[in-house]
């Protein structure tokens, strides 16, 4: 893509994770769940932001502890501003309830045609993180499998083509 199509902040380094605010784009009305991990998660990222690097930078005035600062500072209110706007889902509860995927899941799939097995965990949109198999429940493999319990097919479009996909297992936190 040509850079006249980025902006600057794009070309910001990325601090871990959850490093950009993905629920301030969740369409108007729209809840913004989290998970118990997730929310556990967020909450060991501000602390550690707030009591072990924030008190380093405090006495780096120089340009680049001021740049420092200011992103330390942003990302502390967009971490406070998701756990104020988030609703927390606990997982399911019951035997039964358990067998069928709802947000939260951790779904594991196996391709019909090539046996081939993934795993995805459905998540709100502030913790996706695709290197631990979390996806966003707005996500299209999210909303094909939600609904779905252990045992069942259901058909996904993956950019190759569709394949046929069989719950293997439903776990929950």
């Amino acid at each position: 893509m040509s850079k006249a199509f980025t902006k600057e902040s794009d070309d910001a380094p990325v601090d871990g994770p959850m490093t950009r605010r993905a629920s301030a784009s969740l369409p108007p009305g729209t809840k913004n769940y989290l998970t118990p991990g997730g929310e556990r998660r967020i909450r060991e990222e501000l602390k550690q932001l707030e009591e072990a690097e924030r008190p380093t930078l405090e006495g780096d005035r120089g340009g680049e502890g001021t740049q420092q600062r200011w992103k330390l500072n942003q990302r502390v209110a967009e971490l406070e501003q998701i756990l104020q706007s988030a609703e927390i889902v606990p997982p399911p509860a019951g035997e039964d309830a358990r067998k069928e995927v709802v947000f939260g899941a951790t779904v594991t799939v196996r391709e019909v045609r090539t046996g081939e097995e993934s795993r995805y965990q459905i998540v709100g949109v502030d913790e996706v993180d695709i290197g631990e198999d979390r996806v966003s429940w707005r996500a299209p493999i999210a909303r094909v499998l939600i609904g779905a319990r252990r045992g069942e097919r259901v058909r996904f479009r993956f950019p190759a083509g569709e394949e046929d996909l069989e719950i293997v297992a439903v776990e929950y936190e």
